[in-house]
């Protein structure tokens, strides 16, 4: 693939490049395939803003689409438009590449690119009961203690600054001790975790490993990679999880990369995820990339019975009702793979309690949900990095490689560990405080904003005993 006319930092969406790079007539890089990723994406994260987070398409156009770097220039060429009786959004780049995605009750958002026939509708799946009520009720808690009320009202101001920061947070050994939101968002708001979805991706593995219906170990996990002299055959959960399965699926979020092309414009990700070649042996090269955790998904679907319909059962069954999870949501492909690596939506409470779990070493209310000891192997580095599996540390100072922004929270004891997505979604959990602090966003500044949570925490841990 030729080098780009500019390349962002990795967690820049599509969109803005496809843009960019279409009225700047650098066309032979398959800009049809780019186009359309971008529309595809900005469809797909449209649709869950309005229905699913429930705020309106301008709102939800004007906080995660507009504002993307390089996109100021050429926002004229971006059109959108929902259909409430069908419940679909449309995106059009320069009138066309449209792509549109739809939102059932069961399956959430899914997208399909406008050129193509129609794709084949998955099993639906049933929205289910509605969930009991929150034990702790429904009103936003407001911290008793001063300083941490003072330092939530920074993090969430009002107006709203440039880091947009939609709801924080604050649990410690369990109770909440303060939590704040922005306009138009609550308690009960399902919100975007794009790439935190990741964790909870590694939770249904490691329920998997506890239940002995998989192991860590496990090779030729897919259909495509039986073939005793396939080398993709040795890729195992482990290698997907920590990154490192040596897939030749280059992610830079350009919109000419194999990774966001499969992610927003193939109707079976993880069967085109899994066709790719190697580009290292498995075990030996770190390579962050969406694709590595649809392969994942597809791994949990087979194994948990092979649709859809198995998939919500089971995540309801074996973490979201244990964990007191009450809004989560996941978006599923039309195979009935959930696109785990980066549609999982989820209450802020929600994702609080997500990180008390891995806090308690996997235990909630006395029951074991992970196995004795997937917190510790979860977060410890990878090869010489600061990832996990799924999972961020805070073990390794400077950069990351090509992005320019740390891999870890500078202000945070070195024990911490985080959840991380793009635009500012963080779940920072800190074992030796017994802290879990949520920071959900709508920021457009480079590295999922981290500089501005990294702020958030030191606030936090200054005002917390």
């Amino acid at each position: 693939m030729p080098t780009l006319c500019s390349k962002p930092w990795p967690g820049t969406a599509t969109l803005a490049l496809a843009l960019s790079v279409s009225v700047s007539g650098c066309s032979s890089w398959h800009l049809d395939r780019a186009a359309q990723t971008a529309t595809g994406f900005a469809s797909h994260v449209l649709c869950d803003e309005v229905f699913i987070t429930g705020i309106s398409a301008q709102r939800a156009f004007d906080e995660r689409i507009r504002p993307l770097p390089g996109q100021g220039a050429v926002v004229w060429a971006l059109g959108h438009r929902v259909d409430a009786e069908r419940r679909e959004v449309a995106v059009t780049l320069a009138g066309a590449f449209e792509s549109r995605a739809q939102f059932s009750p069961g399956q959430g958002c899914r997208t399909q690119p406008a050129s193509e026939a129609a794709w084949p509708s998955a099993q639906d799946v049933a929205a289910g009961a509605p969930p009991p009520p929150d034990p702790i009720g429904s009103a936003e808690i407001i911290a008793a203690d001063p300083r941490l009320h003072a330092a939530l009202l920074r993090a969430v101001p009002v107006p709203q600054d440039r880091h947009r920061t939609r709801a924080v947070v604050v649990m410690q050994d369990g109770r909440i001790l303060g939590e704040r939101y922005g306009a138009g968002f609550g308690v009960e708001t399902p919100l975007m975790g794009f790439s935190a979805s990741k964790s909870v991706t590694n939770a249904l593995l490691g329920i998997l490993v506890r239940q002995g219906r998989l192991r860590l170990d496990q090779t030729a996990l897919l259909p495509a990679w039986q073939d005793p002299a396939d080398p993709r055959r040795a890729i195992t959960p482990e290698h997907l999880l920590r990154q490192t399965a040596g897939l030749d699926l280059l992610q830079d979020n350009s919109g000419f990369d194999a990774s966001s092309q499969i992610m927003y414009r193939v109707r079976d990700k993880a069967a085109m995820a899994a066709e790719a070649g190697l580009a290292a042996p498995p075990g030996t090269r770190w390579a962050y990339a969406d694709t590595n955790y649809l392969l994942l998904s597809r791994v949990v679907r087979d194994t948990v019975g092979g649709t859809a319909a198995d998939v919500q059962r089971f995540m309801q069954t074996e973490l979201s009702t244990p964990l007191g999870m009450r809004h989560m949501r996941v978006d599923f492909d039309s195979t009935g793979t959930a696109v785990g690596a980066s549609h999982v939506l989820a209450s802020a409470r929600d994702w609080a309690r997500l990180g008390q779990l891995y806090l308690d070493d996997g235990v909630v209310a006395g029951q074991r949900v992970l196995p004795e000891g997937w917190v510790r192997w979860s977060t410890t580095p990878t090869l010489k990095t600061g990832y996990g599996a799924g999972w961020w540390t805070n073990r390794l100072a400077g950069p990351v490689p090509g992005w320019g922004v740390p891999w870890g929270l500078p202000s945070a004891p070195r024990d911490t560990f985080f959840a991380r997505g793009y635009m500012g979604q963080f779940v920072v959990v800190v074992p030796s405080r017994r802290l879990v602090i949520v920071r959900l966003s709508s920021a457009p500044e480079r590295g999922d904003d981290i500089e501005e949570t990294d702020r958030i925490v030191a606030d936090v841990l200054a005002a917390t005993p």
